[in-house]
């Protein structure tokens, strides 16, 4: 009787311990499914179901927000798009504006797209303004899609004496005495640096546009001087610079030229509208308009070879 108890006390403990394995099979089975299908649920399951391949995902989920990302999974693969996130001055919000862009202008390079859009170049001229932010001191931006108010209070103004300029130019006060640094240093190296305009009121700027405007017509009036509102000589942070004899025809070909190519930087100012950046900036070359920005941004922006538009859109307003 002992031994037929004892069979069946071990035929049930078998049953047992088949029963638990069989629950540990059919849970583990449960949760792999279930983790499997909350994988199918995730960004990139649906990213690699797309077409992208790993690597660009791990890429897109990086640099893009949910939103941007529910958006992709809803069309078809876009095969430049790493040749868009990988641009080195990429901004996350700009990144419809890019590919929306590119689709309307495909010969454009990468590179340019990523600029046009982050100055809000891909716009008209003039066309969603807004009020320039007058907090950021002498790095604020004045261009043709952030404009100064009439009353803008550029602070303090200085007078230049005749040792620095042609007639009577001022400059906001940070500004002038880099100017005077910067000249008495080139007058060192036997460079002469003469100004021939600098701090402008709104209504001053006012007038040297409508005069363009009559004489020139709008297409040239806007190529080359801004309306008023939109010029940085309302900062007081602009200087034409030029030395004794010097026209602008000819400025880029001369010894003062390549002095403050080589030197500006150094004292807080940059070339502001360099060329080739027409299409960034709104105007024609000028080699002998430099903007006071402050020494480290000055660097930056000579080193790295962009607009100052360039760098307030990715250092400043990102």
């Amino acid at each position: 009787m002992a031994s037929k108890k004892k069979f069946r006390l071990k035929k049930k403990f078998r049953r047992l311990i088949l029963y638990i394995i069989l629950i540990v099979i059919a849970v583990s089975f449960g949760i792999n499914r279930y983790k499997l299908y909350k994988y199918h649920q995730t960004y990139e399951y649906k990213l690699l179901e797309v077409g992208y391949t790993e690597e660009v995902v791990d890429d897109l989920q990086d640099k893009l927000d949910d939103k941007q990302i529910s958006k992709l999974i809803e069309t078809d693969k876009i095969d430049y798009i790493t040749e868009i996130i990988d641009q080195k001055y990429f901004l996350q919000k700009n990144f419809e504006a890019y590919l929306e862009y590119y689709e309307e202008n495909s010969k454009k390079s990468f590179e340019d797209v990523i600029a046009i859009v982050n100055v809000g170049a891909n716009k008209e001229w003039y066309t969603d303004t807004k009020d320039a932010d007058t907090s950021k001191g002498y790095l604020i931006l004045a261009n043709k899609f952030n404009l100064l108010s009439e009353d803008f209070d550029a602070g303090n103004i200085k007078t230049f004496s005749s040792t620095y300029a042609y007639g009577e130019v001022s400059a906001e006060e940070t500004c002038y005495f880099a100017f005077i640094e910067m000249a008495d240093a080139a007058k060192k190296d036997g460079i002469t640096l003469i100004l021939t305009s600098g701090y402008r009121t709104y209504e001053k700027q006012e007038t040297l546009y409508n005069d363009m405007l009559k004489s020139k017509g709008q297409t040239y009036a806007d190529a080359y001087a801004a309306r008023a509102g939109a010029s940085e000589h309302e900062t007081g942070l602009a200087l034409d610079i030029f030395s004794y004899g010097e026209t602008t025809d000819t400025f880029e070909t001369t010894d003062t030229y390549a002095w403050l190519i080589e030197h500006c930087a150094e004292y807080g100012f940059i070339l502001r509208y360099p060329n080739d950046k027409e299409y960034l900036t709104g105007y024609k070359p000028e080699s002998w308009h430099y903007r006071y920005v402050g020494v480290e941004t000055a660097k930056k922006i000579m080193e790295e070879g962009i607009t100052f538009d360039e760098y307030y859109a990715y250092y400043i307003d990102k």
